[in-house]
């Protein structure tokens, strides 16, 4: 069931008027290069307050001294120790893809998707059009799940699947945030965002990966690092198996965040349903039951 939040603040809108007046690109951009950075002193000192700030949890990290990593990006996306993000041995659970908390999950009504009180966007919007796609999702279910500075960042497949189409979307770079999404009309079809498809026989799902103000880096395991883009124009992916198989199993890193973002996950009418007690404001880890498929796996 998708619930709704309270009314945006004055803060809250004062926020976001901040962000519209910042040039967000190049925010972003030179974000990516300081923390890509390997001059040590820099690196200590980012590493030093964030963790400061943020309190990230290092106890799952294969690597769980923060001083250690080369870089402070290397660190943010750092890996975790096998074992420690298990997914449901249930081959219908659908499992989450990222460590977050749940912003909205539901049904679309027809093709729109709940963002926040008042406020919604089309699945033809985020997906940029391609109705081969965005028709598959009418009257399905969707689920938004907001990465925090502190979360993990790598992200994992939801379901076994071969990936089927890709594709790179311009746009801007708000907020991720409660607070932003309360207050900006579209938010997550108007940001930079890649958008990957995939197939598992008749069963159709997508996997949305939403770029924020400091985040103008996303990578998958088939791509590298698929933004920035000097071109700023929608933009097919290359589906190869070149740097990864097309199919990969439940649980598997498809791809990461360079830093904290959002995961939208599509699925068609009739496919899965959620687990009744997850809603807005939940937290949830990679591999942890999101909800279930309807019958057989690879059946709508």
């Amino acid at each position: 069931m998708t619930r709704v939040t309270d009314p945006p603040t004055l803060r809250a809108r004062l926020f976001v008027a901040i962000q519209h007046l910042l040039p967000q690109h190049f925010l972003s951009r030179l974000v990516l290069r300081v923390t890509r950075s390997d001059a040590r002193p820099l690196n200590r000192a980012l590493i030093g307050a964030f963790v400061r700030h943020f309190h990230p949890d290092m106890r799952d990290a294969v690597n769980a001294e923060p001083h250690s990593y080369p870089t402070f990006n290397a660190f943010f996306t750092r890996a975790l120790r096998p074992g420690t993000r298990p997914c449901a041995p249930d081959p219908l659970a659908l499992a989450s893809p990222v460590d977050g908390t749940v912003s909205q999950i539901g049904r679309l009504e027809g093709s729109r998707i709940a963002q926040a009180k008042g406020h919604d966007y089309t699945v033809e919007a985020l997906l940029a059009g391609r109705p081969e796609w965005s028709r598959r999702f009418c009257g399905g279910s969707f689920a938004t799940l907001y990465l925090a500075p502190y979360n993990y960042h790598r992200i994992h497949m939801p379901l076994e699947a071969e990936l089927r189409a890709a594709w790179f979307v311009p746009g801007r770079l708000f907020s991720v945030n409660a607070k932003t999404a309360a207050v900006v009309p579209g938010l997550f079809a108007r940001n930079e965002r890649v958008a990957l498809l995939f197939e598992d026989g008749p069963l159709a799902w997508g996997l949305v990966m939403v770029g924020a103000l400091f985040v103008g880096s996303m990578s998958t395991v088939w791509h590298g690092d698929v933004a920035p883009r000097a071109a700023r124009q929608v933009a097919e992916l290359p589906v190869t198996a070149e740097h990864a198989p097309l199919r990969l199993a439940k649980g598997a890193e498809l791809g990461r965040f360079n830093m904290g973002s959002t995961v939208i996950l599509l699925l068609p009418p009739q496919a899965a349903e959620w687990r009744t007690d997850i809603g807005p404001g939940a937290s949830i880890r990679v591999g942890e039951t999101l909800g279930r498929l309807l019958g057989t796996p690879g059946r709508a």
